[in-house]
């Protein structure tokens, strides 16, 4: 018998993650390796098992997520949104801790483009009187 595969897509930032969550032994995966091998940081590493921390199921789901584009920082984000949402999926009972804790809310901000006939995206030239 085969498994229910849950998959969920986050984004962040120009990051994209593709989640893919099965009942298991909690195995966790990000682009083949370990999250502590891929991420490098600490502190992302814990960013990205919060939905899981919150939900008590940490050792519950087999996790695999692939993701592209975009740093260390926003991919991190984007694989949390795609844990919280592949949860949500599962489990629609999670939504009040998940919601709560502002896991299913997709971070909007986006770098500015570059603006012509400046030299940046804000930056102008230097004002000269005369």
């Amino acid at each position: 018998m085969a498994k229910d595969i849950f998959h969920a897509v986050g984004r962040r930032k120009s990051s994209v993650a593709r989640v893919f969550l099965t009942e298991g032994t909690g195995k966790f995966t990000v682009n083949g390796k370990e999250p502590n091998k891929y991420l490098k940081r600490d502190s992302l590493v814990i960013q990205v098992r919060q939905p899981l921390e919150v939900t008590n199921t940490d050792s519950k789901y087999d996790i695999k997520a692939t993701v592209k584009g975009g740093g260390v920082s926003g991919q991190a984000g984007a694989v949390r949104l795609g844990i919280a949402r592949a949860i949500l999926l599962h489990d629609e009972s999670h939504k009040k801790v998940l919601k709560a804790g502002g896991f299913l809310t997709r971070d909007p901000r986006e770098k500015e483009r570059k603006k012509y006939g400046q030299p940046g995206r804000r930056k102008k030239f230097q004002f000269s009187k005369r």
